[in-house]
């Protein structure tokens, strides 16, 4: 359950950054920075912690090469999809939310990579620290 949880939050910081309607904090900070200037730094800097401990967090567990790797899986699924007929990518609210999708996939995976790779493994991770 615990890797389910952190995908969700995952794709909901996400689409809380941006997602093809109007309800995200991009649009909201463009169409408001004038009025609500100290809000809208604030919450910035609160998404962008968010993200970051997303973002390092995947990067230490699986690098820029599982990333890829993974994106590269999602989008030859999407390419099969697609093949198949079962799929259309030419709506550009769909690409959006798709990319959102895979992002949060992406970063879902690295914040559970420990618990997923000692779950097939049997392998307890351990971070090394220098004394």
């Amino acid at each position: 359950m615990g890797i389910f949880l952190r995908w969700i939050g995952a794709f909901l910081l996400l689409a809380a950054i941006f997602n093809p309607t109007d309800w995200n904090y991009v649009r909201w900070a463009q169409t408001s920075w004038g009025t609500q200037t100290p809000l809208i730094v604030f919450l910035g800097l609160i998404l962008a912690v968010a993200a970051m401990v997303y973002l390092v967090a995947t990067m230490r567990s699986i690098g820029i090469l599982g990333a890829v790797v993974i994106a590269a899986i999602f989008a030859a699924g999407l390419w099969v999809l697609t093949d198949w007929g079962l799929l259309a990518l030419g709506d550009s609210a769909l690409n959006t939310w798709l990319a959102i999708l895979v992002l949060s996939l992406i970063l879902g995976i690295g914040m559970s990579w420990s618990i997923l790779r000692q779950r097939l493994s049997g392998q307890q991770t351990t971070d090394e620290v220098d004394g």
